[in-house]
């Protein structure tokens, strides 16, 4: 086997960049999902249990069944996919769409073919970022090899990796772009927004059962895992950014591991420099394949990603009008050429300095987080301007002639009122739950 060539890493990206008439939008986003009668997380198997719900899925809803080691951990059906989370959270990785309306249509779809399911289950589920009321042991792990080499790795690199695998759930967007220079734009834009994004989507005040004192504590989690592969990508900024680049630092990142005859052999921590010289220790003297690399790629958590198109990552998990507003904003911002000037003009003094503060910080403040002498919320208010405009540029309308501006109400409600999701779940808390956690359970089912 010939060893694989820089050249052949980046084509990875070079060859997925399409004109704006094809762009797609793409919606992913976890929920958790509980026993109704005890609200304790769903074990792998049993009768109230994920592995019950997938199965009555495919009985009712003609999914098909992916299956690992003999047990159903994923199902697909056409080009969306439903997956399970290492503590058993439920993803649907929607299709790429060409409007808002469409991913908000696929969002209600899911959730109604789950409820339904869930209904017959006894089993609901949780919009939030984090778990609310479980501890760690709490959790059954979904038997899959690579969340067994992720969860022995993770002690070694970071305090809550095994928090971000078990307690966390968030929505993404993902976006196309047209060029290098393009994909540089929007990653930029992307890596300099998503603390005042993450700040306005803030749902995961509570932590086992209390108060953590955090607006998204979802992402204050995130700082504590595994540094080498997370974070905010500051490289991204540098004058000589671009595939290249990005593909350097891919191949910096320790690996998790490699897929030879369908098993997975643990690397974790190996280089994957080595691999592409044969020199891998988990198989020496094999090299790299596109395939390895293509793997790889998807082991890498910054709060931008990019893959064959750029993932937006740093948003709390939320209720159905949230699922809605986050590709609403982000299509505003980024699917408009003008909005997106204005974006670019907007953070182009913003220093490395200024951002890295903004990702700290705004885990705790949120919109309070102080910025430019002013705070978030003044960011994120022409933020939502910017986008609500190039929605209306774009003007893709339903079948009732609405555009998609609508779904960004409910951030305008937020910016109006100055109050989060966790805001908001913190006086419930306070208020008509009387302290008691276990009423969001209800709340939310």
């Amino acid at each position: 086997m010939t060893m694989l060539q820089k050249s052949e890493l980046i084509e990875i990206f070079t060859h997925q960049s399409k004109p704006r008439s094809e762009w797609k939008i793409g919606v992913e986003f976890e929920r958790f999902a509980f026993n109704k009668k005890t609200l304790k997380p769903l074990p792998f198997s049993g009768p109230v249990s994920t592995t019950a719900l997938l199965q009555k899925l495919i009985e009712k809803y003609n999914w098909q069944a992916v299956y690992e080691g003999g047990n159903i951990v994923a199902l697909r059906r056409e080009t969306q996919s439903i997956t399970l989370e290492p503590g058993g959270a439920v993803e649907l990785s929607g299709a790429t769409l060409p409007s808002v309306h469409h991913c908000c249509k696929s969002v209600s779809t899911h959730m109604r073919e789950t409820e339904d399911v869930g209904n017959e289950l006894d089993i609901g589920f949780l919009t939030l970022g984090f778990d609310p009321k479980w501890d760690r042991s709490d959790f059954t792990w979904v038997p899959k090899k690579r969340y067994d080499i992720m969860r022995n790795y993770m002690p070694r690199v970071g305090d809550m990796g095994i928090d971000m695998m078990l307690r966390t759930a968030t929505v993404q967007v993902n976006l196309d772009y047209e060029s290098e220079s393009d994909m540089i734009q929007k990653t930029r834009i992307g890596l300099a927004l998503q603390p005042i994004i993450g700040a306005m989507f803030s749902n995961s005040p509570f932590k086992n059962g209390g108060l953590n004192q955090f607006q998204s504590y979802r992402n204050h989690v995130w700082l504590h895992t595994d540094p080498a592969r997370t974070g905010n990508l500051p490289f991204m900024f540098d004058s000589d950014s671009g595939f290249e680049k990005y593909a350097d630092y891919l191949l910096d990142v320790p690996m998790y591991f490699v897929i030879r005859n369908g098993q997975y052999i643990d690397a974790s921590g190996q280089s994957f420099r080595d691999f592409m010289a044969g020199k891998l220790p988990a198989l020496p003297g094999e090299f790299a394949t596109v395939e390895d690399w293509k793997n790889h790629i998807t082991c890498v958590f910054p709060i931008v990603r990019l893959k064959p198109w750029i993932e937006m990552r740093g948003a709390d998990g939320g209720s159905w009008e949230y699922l809605c507003a986050l590709p609403a904003l982000w299509t505003g911002l980024l699917y408009d050429a003008d909005a997106q000037l204005a974006m670019t003009d907007l953070i182009k003094n913003w220093t490395a300095d200024e951002r890295r503060s903004l990702h700290l910080d705004t885990p705790k403040m949120g919109l309070h987080t102080k910025f430019q002498g002013g705070t978030v919320i003044d960011i994120a208010r022409q933020i939502v301007n910017i986008a609500e405009h190039g929605l209306k540029r774009r003007d893709f309308r339903d079948k009732n002639g609405a555009d998609e501006t609508y779904f960004l109400n409910p951030l305008k409600e937020i910016l109006q009122s100055g109050k989060t999701q966790s805001d908001l779940l913190i006086e419930k808390l306070n208020g008509e739950w009387g302290g008691k956690i276990d009423q969001l359970f209800n709340d939310q089912n």
